[in-house]
């Protein structure tokens, strides 16, 4: 697994849908939707029992596809997610075991960050892209400006209130590397099947990148 060419994808991405699967059978139709309206690469949380599933199914089938875990608490479950072909794990707050894990066995991490202490955790650990988690409750834009001068060598993925109104005053910012979105995939288009609504909203996304 290469490290920098799974944060290169994230990069080039730059809004990376983050989705609660519910029913794997679902995993290969919702990430080839968003891959064709031009967004090939997906959190999938494991905040579900299909989660593992989903993501093997997305990674065996859609290999053109950076599919991440997300929501990964421990180490147990970022073995499971990489071994079921997760590329990267992201997790909403800093679990040192997890990144200790991650790093010892060469995997991407994206841990959770909210605060300079956590963040300062994660460049120890030769940490330089994070996640900004809850983004919008923690601060937003203001936040990612003032953390941009004592640490202007970390790069984040704020997630959490990001939505069409706003991405693109994130995605302005130099310290922001890509952002995490859930608007990407309803409740109401993934349970219909309308996969052509979710490849609609992706290309809806992918153009305000440009």
């Amino acid at each position: 697994m290469n490290i920098q060419s799974v944060y290169d994808q994230l990069h080039t991405t730059r809004i990376i849908p983050v989705l609660k699967i519910e029913d794997a059978e679902k995993a290969v139709p919702l990430a080839k939707a968003l891959r064709d309206g031009g967004l090939p690469a997906a959190e999938v949380t494991f905040r579900t029992e299909a989660a593992e599933e989903s993501i093997r199914r997305i990674a065996r089938e859609l290999p053109d596809v950076c599919v991440c875990a997300g929501t990964v608490l421990t180490p147990e479950q970022a073995e499971r997610a990489v071994n079921a072909g997760a590329r990267a794990v992201i997790s909403p707050g800093t679990n040192l075991e997890t990144v200790d894990w991650c790093l010892a066995h060469e995997v991407p991490v994206i841990p959770g960050c909210a605060t300079p202490s956590e963040i300062e955790a994660c460049m120890r650990k030769g940490l330089s892209l994070l996640k900004l988690f809850p983004a919008e409750v923690v601060g937003g834009t203001a936040m990612l400006k003032a953390l941009s001068g004592p640490y202007a060598s970390v790069r984040f993925m704020p997630t959490g209130g990001i939505k069409p109104g706003n991405v693109k005053e994130y995605l302005a910012l130099s310290n922001v590397w890509c952002c995490g979105g859930t608007w990407l995939a309803p409740d109401s288009a993934l349970q219909a099947g309308d996969y052509a609504a979710i490849r609609a909203l992706a290309k809806e996304a992918a153009e305000l990148c440009r």
